[in-house]
C-alpha cells in the first residue's frame, strides 16, 4: 500500500497513538482537535496539526478534507464521531471513513447510513477477549455512560412547532433526559448542532434517543405531520 493522506479527528490518547503508527509508516497524517491541551507539535513533529472543531463544516473545508484518502473519527464522544463520519462521507466524498465506538450499545448506529465504512469498538474487542467484563469497568477507563436502547430519531420541524425561528440552543435546553441532538439537515446541508443558529420550518432534526422517551420528545417538538416518518429504520 502506498502513501496515503489521512485525517484523524480527536487528538486524545487513541488518536495520537493512531497518528504515531501511521506517520511512522510513511503516511501523511493530519490531527484535528479543538482542545489546545491535546495539541503537541513537539511530541509528534512528523504529524500536521489543526486546532479546530472537527464537527464544523468550515473546519473541514479549510482542511480540504475531500483531498484525503482516509478519515478516522477517533474521539471519545460517539455523537461527535457520528457527525464527523457523516460529514466526511456525504459532504466531502472521502473514500474510506473509520470510526471509533466508545459505547458498545451504540455499535449498531455506526454503519453506512452515517458514512461509516469500518467501525472499531475497543470495549467490544476487550469484551470479546475477556469474557464477562462488567460495563461498569468501561466508565473507569473514561468511557461515556451507556445509552441503553438508543436509536436514531428523525423529525421535521413543522410550521406549528414552538421552536420555529428560535435558536437551536433553546431546543437543546428543552430536550428530555436521554435525548441528544446530533445533526440538522436543512438548506445548508448536514450540520452539527449550533446553539446560536436559528431553526426554520422544514429543517430535519436528527436525535440520538432512548426508546422510552421518544413519545416525550414528540410532545416537546410540537405538531408533527402524521404523513412523515418520525424515525429511521
Amino acid at each position: 500500500m502506498g502513501e496515503m493522506r489521512i485525517a484523524i479527528a480527536g487528538a486524545g490518547s487513541v488518536g495520537r497513538s493512531i497518528a504515531t503508527e501511521l506517520a511512522g509508516s510513511g503516511h501523511d497524517v493530519l490531527l484535528i482537535d479543538r482542545d489546545t491541551k491535546a495539541i503537541g507539535v513537539d511530541d509528534l513533529p512528523q504529524v500536521e496539526w489543526l486546532l479546530a472543531d472537527a464537527c464544523e463544516l468550515a473546519t473541514l473545508e479549510d482542511a480540504r478534507l475531500g483531498d484525503f484518502d482516509v478519515v478516522i473519527a477517533a474521539g471519545s464522544d460517539d455523537k461527535v464521531n457520528l457527525v464527523v463520519s457523516l460529514l466526511a462521507k456525504k459532504e466531502f466524498g472521502v473514500e474510506r471513513v473509520i470510526a471509533r465506538i466508545n459505547d458498545p450499545d451504540n455499535e449498531w448506529l455506526f454503519d453506512d447510513s452515517w458514512g461509516v465504512d469500518l467501525a472499531v469498538s475497543p470495549p467490544r474487542l476487550i469484551a470479546d477477549l475477556v469474557e464477562g467484563i462488567p460495563e461498569e469497568e468501561y466508565a473507569e477507563e473514561g468511557m461515556p455512560p451507556p445509552l441503553p436502547g438508543a436509536e436514531i430519531a428523525e423529525s421535521v420541524l413543522h410550521a406549528g412547532s414552538p421552536f420555529v425561528d428560535r435558536r437551536e440552543g433553546e431546543l437543546i435546553a428543552a430536550l428530555p433526559e436521554g435525548v441528544a441532538l446530533v445533526a440538522i439537515l436543512g438548506s445548508g446541508g448536514v450540520c452539527p448542532p449550533d446553539p446560536e443558529r436559528t431553526l426554520t420550518a422544514g429543517d430535519t432534526m436528527v436525535f440520538l434517543a432512548e426508546t422510552d422517551v421518544l413519545g416525550t420528545l414528540e410532545e416537546v417538538l410540537g405538531p408533527v405531520d402524521e404523513s412523515d416518518p418520525a424515525s429511521l429504520d
